[in-house]
């Protein structure tokens, strides 16, 4: 069985190294021309996790992985006004937690595929034909790939989506916010965010920092906007929206670099009815984006790229009972984990006083036994584990081929 996938971010490396060791021909198109270097710090935890340990890379990605002392939340003359520490948290998700910026875990996935998985660059997709027994997927340079089944992991934006299924205003609904990313150097930031995972204690916008161990300074930041469009010019928009904040924010709004070096989007969630229609299926961001709020989207993109996989193997060459026990499995997960971050946004970028005074009251309660677990399912929903799906066996050695 041969499958195309379009993205070699997270979800569609993750699968080509499934489908890979279950026997399948992979070919993995990304029209960027090179991997992402921009991205942000990401807590890895829940059903990805388990995935990650059952594919074996859970080590890489623990190599990659950041230890981060607090969250804390600091006002305008870097005061701490609330915290929480990274261990609590970990014991909350009973240990089972890494801090990893986004391009590493790519790098972790990217380099556990065997040099038989083709991945191409710059190869972007324009036409999708679709026949009983195959799918022909045509790319920019006029190279049609065929096979038995197309894969879209091309994230939020999904080109594989819009060509299947139709314009992304259908399924994309807005959230409320836009966000951004990006790095720079300055020792006194460095210093005075030291450990820490360092954000702003204010209301309607918020503007964190973190250290990475090449000591460079990253920068993740969400504010509150109606408008979902996206500004030509965001390093112009970013400084103009978090203009008058204190602390550090004056010294790494004044280091945002221009729009090509900025990871800038809206935060906004996918709301499919069917992942798949015929040998096309859309894994990851493409139909299951939760939004940073939900704080599990990496995670969900592992597990999604495991068990379509795993169903795909089970079912042998029935593709459609494989797509479908795929959707059953994954769908309640993430159905709970959007709704999870729709509630919890009133909390993570607080539009009142009043609501960021209740939320450092609850990050202080937070260090009570037993209350601890009631704040992590306020933050990021119930705790979850990887859907139950008998484990799928190798169709042929690998080694052989």
């Amino acid at each position: 069985m041969k499958a195309v996938i379009c993205g070699a971010g997270i979800a569609g490396l993750a699968l080509a190294q499934r489908l890979d060791t279950l026997g399948w021909t992979v070919t993995v198109l990304e029209q960027a021309p090179a991997p992402r270097a921009q991205g942000y710090m990401m807590d890895f935890f829940g059903p990805g996790y388990d995935a990650a340990a059952r594919m074996g890379v859970l080590p890489a990605i623990r190599a990659y992985g950041y230890q981060v002392g607090e969250l804390t939340y600091r006002d305008d003359r870097g005061r701490r006004r609330a915290s929480l520490s990274y261990a609590r948290f970990a014991r909350m998700v009973d240990g089972q937690l890494v801090s990893i910026m986004r391009p590493d875990l790519e790098t972790v996935l990217r380099e556990a595929l065997p040099d038989r998985v083709e991945v191409r660059y710059d190869a972007r997709l324009t036409r999708i034909d679709q026949h009983p027994d195959r799918v022909e997927a045509t790319a920019a340079d006029g190279t049609v790939h065929r096979a038995d089944l197309l894969v879209g992991a091309d994230g939020i934006h999904s080109t594989v989506r819009r060509l299947a299924f139709g314009d992304e205003q259908r399924y994309l609904r807005h959230l409320g916010f836009h966000t951004a990313a990006w790095t720079f150097d300055d020792p006194e930031v460095r210093a005075a965010v030291g450990d820490d995972f360092a954000l702003t204690d204010t209301t309607n916008r918020q503007l964190g920092c973190y250290v990475l161990r090449d000591d460079r300074v990253a920068v993740f930041a969400v504010h509150r906007t109606p408008d979902p469009a996206l500004s030509a010019d965001p390093q112009a928009a970013l400084r103009r929206e978090y203009a008058g904040l204190g602390w550090i924010a004056p010294r790494a709004l004044a280091a945002c670099p221009p729009a090509a070096d900025i990871y800038y989007d809206q935060v906004a969630q996918i709301e499919l009815p069917n992942w798949s229609d015929g040998r096309v299926v859309l894994v990851g961001d493409a139909c299951q984006a939760v939004s940073l709020l939900a704080g599990q989207g990496a995670s969900l993109a592992v597990a999604g790229a495991y068990l379509l996989a795993e169903q795909l193997a089970r079912t042998d060459d029935d593709i459609t009972a494989g797509l479908r026990g795929y959707q059953t499995l994954m769908r309640p997960l993430v159905a709970e984990k959007q709704q999870a971050a729709r509630d919890g946004m009133a909390w993570f970028v607080p539009e009142s006083p009043w609501r960021l005074r209740a939320r450092r009251l609850a990050l202080a309660a937070a260090r009570l036994p037993g209350v601890d677990r009631l704040v992590a399912s306020a933050l990021v929903g119930k705790s979850s584990t990887l859907p139950r799906s008998q484990p799928a066996t190798r169709r042929q050695d690998r080694t052989t081929r």
